[in-house]
């Protein structure tokens, strides 16, 4: 199974910006248990927690999830 884009998007702005796992987690209020999900692709995003993500981020929900936007 190929890991999705959001999910990789996910985590090089997590690195971007400086944050680990854990530190991320604990901002949006999650375990680190579903942010590792969420990251390796093997869970799924609703939109509640992207536009919170992105929100945590300093990014525009739209750069996690644009899909074949170019």
């Amino acid at each position: 199974m190929e890991k999705s884009s959001v999910a990789q998007r996910i985590r090089a702005f997590r690195k971007l910006k400086g944050y680990t796992q854990n530190e991320l987690a604990d901002l949006l209020g999650v375990s680190i248990a579903i942010l590792g999900a969420i990251e390796r692709g093997t869970r799924k995003p609703d939109t509640k927690i992207i536009n919170k993500i992105s929100q945590v981020l300093d990014i525009e929900p739209d750069e996690l999830v644009a899909v074949g936007a170019r």
